[in-house]
């Protein structure tokens, strides 16, 4: 399981995206996201959620929460 930082650059990276750019398509300050991503803070479920939404993915998967498989 990644941690929250190292998932919410993950999920960022893999689309190409910049902070910058990330920024800008969702209204979020890039400097939040930039302390998001260095692990000074956590955003808020709200964030999570609009994150999320914007990259059309649970907000499990954006935080890089695993599941046990089922047995």
């Amino acid at each position: 399981m990644l941690n929250y930082s190292e998932a919410l650059k993950y999920q960022r990276e893999i689309r190409g995206l910049s902070q910058s750019k990330l920024a800008r398509e969702t209204g979020l300050n890039q400097q939040m996201i930039s302390w998001w991503e260095a692990g000074k803070g956590l955003p808020n479920i709200d964030f999570c959620v609009q994150l999320a939404d914007y990259y059309g993915i649970s907000v499990d998967e954006l935080i890089g929460r695993d599941f046990p498989e089922m047995k």
